[in-house]
């Protein structure tokens, strides 16, 4: 089962994308059920792009990431989820958008 959401962050590309790519930052955003369904990773499919994919083998799902510009300097954000029957979509990319927003406040 797949599922689809997309979000606009007031942040720039870069910065979405390096949180959405950052290993150390997945646990922020990453729902609890993928994170302990075994070891996930991160790979840059193509940075110039801002596209990416997390994934677990073991468990059977991947997600897409897709990052563009937006007006006005921010990021519009496209998540394609693969391989869970639940709509969590949506959820990861305010999630994602949450731990955008702390790294643009804390310095």
């Amino acid at each position: 089962m797949s599922n689809h959401a997309e979000r606009g962050m007031s942040a720039p590309p870069e910065v979405v994308f390096n949180t959405a790519t950052d290993p150390d930052r997945s646990s922020a955003w990453l729902p609890e059920e993928l994170r302990r369904s075994g070891t996930h990773r991160v790979e840059v499919v193509d940075a110039e792009d801002m596209r990416a994919r997390w994934s677990s083998e073991a468990a059977g799902w991947s997600a897409d990431i897709d990052v563009e510009p937006a007006d006005a300097g921010g990021a519009r954000v496209r998540l394609d989820l693969n391989g869970t029957d639940h709509g969590m979509a949506d959820e990861i990319l305010a999630s994602l958008a949450r731990e955008v927003s702390d790294n643009l406040n804390a310095g």
